[in-house]
């Protein structure tokens, strides 16, 4: 298996995540009222995103590829350095 593919396994994986997280999204309540989803619920959804993420962290590294699926903040510090470039700063000197 190439390092551009990924098994079944692993879009199982992906399909299950994002269907956890679309039923919390759909199933979100403000604060002041009751979830329709009970607390026991609640937490094995989480549980089952905590497992979905361990093994697809797994199976990344077992394929070799970099799991560079982790979100970052604006402000967090980056391991690569953006340069920009003036071209008008780049004439031609005059012998």
């Amino acid at each position: 298996m190439s390092k551009d593919t990924i098994s079944k396994e692993e879009q199982i994986l992906q399909v299950m995540r994002k269907v956890l997280t679309d039923i919390a999204k759909d199933t979100y309540t403000p604060a002041d009222l009751k979830h329709p989803l009970s607390e026991g619920t609640i937490h094995s959804i989480r549980d089952c995103l905590s497992l979905i993420t361990s093994r697809e962290a797994e199976l990344a590294k077992e394929a070799g590829r970099e799991n560079s699926m982790r979100p970052r903040y604006i402000d967090e510090p980056s391991s690569s350095v953006e340069v920009k470039l003036d071209p008008n700063n780049f004439k031609p000197k005059k012998d």
